[in-house]
């Protein structure tokens, strides 16, 4: 673990040593730590043959916090991961992450083009027109944590069905309530009120963007839809898409994933 303040944070991060270079973002209230236990990928695999640059975003995990609600628009969180990127040596990379990751990349692709070669999409969230529903929820989940605690929060996520190919999955759902109760609710209610003034790109900046990119879904949330990943799939002119329905479809993405960044 290693720490460094870039632009007014300090961001706590971890970097392999060699490959090809990948970025990561994680999502809204997620952490490294958290994606260690259960991860969309396999970071141990992946780690072996790529220089992975992880990071908790700003206001999560073992990064600091701030309050003010913009600085956590993904267009902020892409101008902390730029920052970091200089604060560590990193140049040109493949821009990845899931959910809130997701966004922060797209937005850094359109920050700096020319530092990008790649794009690692995953679970794209609710964007443009879908957006302004989520805006409200997450309102509305900032309010929950502050007046009725975090248990009342958790259980209004238990109320929501998982994602196609985590149905039966007991393991997510035990991890996902393990860090949101290590976190500090008035941080993780700052981190929720930020979220709803995030969006991706506007569709023309995403047109311009000529990295090529991977995008992988999954079938079943409405918080993370294929609506929105098949529209990047059309907008971004060099773009593969696979979409999971099932846990073994899922199980194909670090494959997927290091197979793409290594072809840089």
């Amino acid at each position: 673990m290693a720490r460094v303040v870039v632009r007014d944070v300090e961001l706590s991060y971890g970097i392999t040593a060699s490959g090809p270079t990948l970025v990561w973002g994680h999502g809204l209230s997620s952490s490294r730590a958290h994606e260690d236990q259960v991860g969309l990928v396999d970071w141990t695999r992946v780690e072996e043959v790529c220089r992975v640059l992880r990071y908790d975003a700003r206001g999560h995990g073992e990064s600091g916090f701030t309050s003010d609600p913009s600085s956590y628009s993904w267009h902020a969180l892409a101008l902390d991961q730029i920052a970091l990127a200089d604060a560590v040596g990193v140049d040109r990379y493949v821009a990845g992450g899931a959910s809130m990751g997701c966004g922060t990349a797209l937005h850094a692709a359109v920050l700096a083009p020319e530092r990008i070669e790649g794009l690692l999409l995953v679970i794209p969230p609710t964007a443009w027109e879908s957006r302004q529903e989520r805006v409200a929820i997450w309102d509305q989940v900032a309010l929950i944590i502050e007046t009725q605690g975090v248990e009342a929060f958790l259980a209004a996520m238990e109320a929501m069905p998982d994602p196609d190919p985590l149905l039966g999955r007991d393991e997510w759902t035990l991890a996902r309530a393990r860090t949101t109760r290590a976190n500090d609710p008035a941080r993780l209610a700052g981190v929720f009120r930020g979220a709803a003034t995030a969006d991706l790109p506007p569709r023309d900046q995403i047109r311009t963007i000529s990295s090529p990119a991977l995008i992988l879904a999954w079938s079943g949330d409405a918080g993370h839809p294929v609506s929105t990943a098949l529209q990047l799939a059309e907008l971004l002119p060099n773009a593969e898409l696979a979409v999971a329905g099932t846990w073994d479809e899922m199980q194909t993405w670090t494959d997927r994933a290091t197979q793409f960044v290594q072809s840089f």
